[in-house]
């Protein structure tokens, strides 16, 4: 686990999501305002920190919903030629310094899970946590997409306090992260069985 005092994580519950895309409209809103009417053009899709993806599964496909995995091996991290990207020691999140970042976009193609993409005004690379959510965290509040959720099929916490409800979470479901023959460690919880 990351030397941080925290660990901010994400779980979202693909055995409750109902896919009515809330959580992407809040993350557009509260962070990417002035692309409410815009897509992100990589994506195809809203200007959010979150998108979706089908898993074909042994039974039948998965819709999961995708955002930064905050990897403790963060590839974005180690390709950034500027040390724009780094892990917050508080939190344990992957931040990027935007005084620092040259809008190369290198974080963009190393990350393995496609939840960068580049703001068209600033060319500079976007991600969860975006600035609107990172004001609701600094105030004790969680983050847009889980306040949204219509059926709770998002938690945020931090994983290192055994107490949290995340933790709680984490230790009475089946959950899986993505891609963990990647080696990235990610702290993006996905329950797949209750």
């Amino acid at each position: 686990m990351s030397q941080s005092k925290k660990q901010l994580a994400h779980l979202f519950d693909a055995t409750q999501c109902i896919g009515c895309s809330a959580c992407i409209v809040a993350c557009a809103q509260t962070n990417y305002p002035e692309m409410v009417e815009r897509e992100n053009e990589g994506w195809n899709w809203l200007a959010a920190n979150i998108r979706k993806v089908t898993l074909e599964r042994a039974k039948r496909p998965v819709q999961i919903l995708v955002q930064c995995q905050q990897c403790e091996n963060a590839p974005c991290i180690d390709t950034c030629p500027f040390g724009a990207n780094y892990r917050d020691p508080e939190t344990g999140q992957v931040k990027t310094d935007a005084s620092r970042c040259v809008g190369c976009n290198y974080c963009i193609a190393s990350c393995p899970y496609d939840v960068r993409w580049s703001h068209p005004d600033s060319g500079l690379p976007m991600k969860c946590m975006g600035d609107g959510c990172e004001k609701l965290i600094a105030e004790g509040r969680d983050p847009a997409c889980v306040s949204a959720c219509p059926v709770q099929a998002r938690m945020f916490g931090d994983i290192k306090d055994p107490k949290s409800a995340i933790s709680e979470r984490l230790r009475t479901s089946k959950t899986e992260t993505l891609l963990p023959h990647k080696g990235t460690k990610p702290n993006f919880f996905v329950v797949v069985q209750k």
